[in-house]
């Protein structure tokens, strides 16, 4: 399993546009159209002056990786719709082989 990790950061007055963005576009029907999409997780946090969103997508392997993201598969994954909300992000996404999965 791997996971993909990035970042990106609003104003706060853009950040509830992003974040119903990403729930209603950008990660919506990723199940039906990813084969080897396993979910992803979104962490929000006030960053001085701005928000800092945090994603962390699941992927069976590195080929849906490249399926979500294209190569190479560290490349951000933006769409123009999202760009217009973030003040800045990272222009790569970070991947870590999922080594131990626990819920308490």
């Amino acid at each position: 399993m791997i996971e993909r990790h990035w970042h990106g950061w609003t104003a706060p007055e853009d950040a509830d546009a992003y974040e119903q963005l990403l729930r209603e576009e950008v990660f919506a029907d990723l199940t039906e159209e990813i084969d080897g999409y396993h979910g992803v997780r979104v962490l929000r946090r006030e960053d001085g002056d701005e928000v800092e969103f945090c994603t962390m997508l699941r992927f069976e392997a590195i080929e849906a990786v490249e399926e979500f993201a294209g190569q190479p598969a560290e490349r951000a994954h933006v769409p123009p719709a999202a760009q217009k909300l973030l003040t800045r992000y990272d222009d790569y996404a970070t991947h870590y082989e999922l080594r131990v999965d626990r819920e308490s």
